[in-house]
């Protein structure tokens, strides 16, 4: 089933990227300056449609200061 990259906000990002299954995806994590640890699900905060390409930026729920 295709899905439109407005339909992966705020998806998991394991689920987003089976959605876009045979699609290009650019795929960049934000993470806070200095040494963090993700907690929590990695989920898509935004996607976007660039000509062939689906870019996903995603975060985790938070972060821990190791």
């Amino acid at each position: 089933m295709a899905h439109a990259a407005s339909d992966l906000t705020l998806m998991p990002e394991v689920q987003a990227r089976a959605a876009l299954t045979g699609r290009r995806v650019r795929f960049i994590v934000l993470a806070p300056v200095g040494a963090a640890l993700g907690v929590g699900v990695l989920r898509v905060l935004r996607a976007k449609e660039l000509d062939d390409t689906v870019e996903l930026v995603c975060g985790y729920e938070s972060y821990q200061r190791p």
